[in-house]
């Protein structure tokens, strides 16, 4: 199996589940409540590693009483965290969710006070030693850096990157990539719909290959030869938890790629395992 990097961050996930998402304004009793570490590239790595791999990850720690629980389960899942770093100062990133049982939807309040990580610290890392390089799609400036740094090496590793969020020139990440993953969420502020935006995509990355995310209505990808592939989605009986499906999604066809899958059948495979995620709670598990 592969050694694979991923740059990004860690969270602590507050989920308060509710019959159905609140009016504003209005008061409700939470059904359950838990905590647990989240963070979009560290959820990937924690799928990736129940795939086989051998992961780790290079963020921001702050040396606090919530970083226990988060180490805790980095540990769980065998993510090495010895390119991180740590400071003295500050707080863990927390998300506060509220998840609707009605439609097991998701609402995020995101709140941070970290810096991110910065290419001089990626610098330090031997990445040269790894198969695959995850990125998020955030810190763009550094981020662009740390892609550049090894798309200049022939044979260094390949790229991914996720861009799920639409922050100021992300554009500058498409180039340089191996695959890029995208949400349905982007290319909706885009007033697109996913094939078409992967399309425009491709014009300016045409040795990328795209994919997309749609919800219930699967997944769109793009091939390097402009070739459309789509999978349906793989909903489980019953929806229980969404929160990750997007990670999940992504660490499939990142899986997929390292072992010389199809773009079509990485995409199915990737959409079943984002299902079986909607279907129970936390990522323990998907590998089984």
């Amino acid at each position: 199996m592969a050694k694979i990097l991923a740059v990004g961050i860690a969270t602590l996930d507050i989920i308060n589940e509710v019959e159905r998402y609140p009016l504003e304004d209005q008061e409700v009793r939470a059904l359950t409540q838990s905590v647990r570490r989240g963070g979009n590239a560290t959820n990937t790595l924690a799928v990736l590693s129940q795939l086989g791999h051998t992961c780790h990850w290079a963020g921001v720690i702050a040396k606090e009483p919530n970083t226990a629980l988060i180490k805790a389960d980095l540990d769980h899942y065998r993510i090495d965290t010895r390119y991180c770093r740590w400071l003295e100062a500050g707080r863990m990133p927390t998300s506060y969710i509220t998840l609707s049982r009605y439609s097991a939807t998701r609402t995020i309040v995101h709140y941070r006070d970290l810096p991110e990580y910065g290419y001089e610290w990626f610098r330090e890392i031997p990445w040269q030693e790894f198969d695959w390089i995850h990125f998020e799609g955030r810190n763009i400036a550094e981020t662009e850096q740390m892609i550049r740094c090894v798309e200049d090496r022939i044979d260094g590793p390949r790229i991914s990157v996720e861009a799920e969020k639409t922050r100021s020139g992300i554009e500058r990440l498409f180039t340089g990539p191996d695959l890029l993953l995208f949400s349905s969420a982007l290319a909706a502020h885009n007033a697109m719909e996913p094939d078409e935006y992967l399309r425009q995509v491709a014009a300016v990355a045409p040795q990328t290959s795209l994919a997309c995310t749609c919800g219930a209505r699967g997944a769109v990808a793009l091939d390097r030869l402009g070739q459309a592939h789509h999978s349906k989605a793989f909903p489980p009986e019953s929806l229980v938890d969404t929160v990750g499906a997007g990670d999940t999604f992504n660490a499939g066809m990142i899986d997929r790629c390292l072992s010389g899958e199809s773009l079509d059948k990485a995409l199915e495979f990737s959409c079943r395992l984002a299902g079986r995620k909607c279907g129970q709670t936390g990522l323990d598990g998907l590998s089984e």
